[in-house]
């Protein structure tokens, strides 16, 4: 499945619902975007920072070209992805750990 994003000037923007407090982090595409899961608890941006830095890991782009643009304190969030143009030379792959 392809993944759902907006292009904008700067990049383009995904939909993100988190799953805090997971047993095992993954990543799954759904039809509103991406639907992330969390080991780290919602507490002190905690999830956040896991969040960033598992985009990165499984897009392979550097954690500093994402930013939470809505949903600091929400579990659907979207999310910025500076420099790039399109999704069609991004595939996820994500290790599960």
């Amino acid at each position: 499945m392809q993944i759902p994003f907006k292009k904008t000037s700067d990049g383009i923007i995904l939909r993100v619902r988190v799953l805090p407090r997971s047993s095992k982090k993954g990543i799954e595409v759904i039809p509103e975007g991406l639907k992330v899961k969390l080991t780290a608890p919602p507490v002190d941006g905690a999830a956040n920072e896991q969040l960033v830095e598992i985009l990165s890991e499984a897009f392979g782009i550097r954690k500093s070209a994402f930013r939470i643009l809505k949903g600091l304190s929400s579990k659907d969030k979207v999310v910025g992805v500076m420099g790039i143009d399109d999704m069609s030379d991004i595939h996820i792959s994500f290790k599960l750990s």
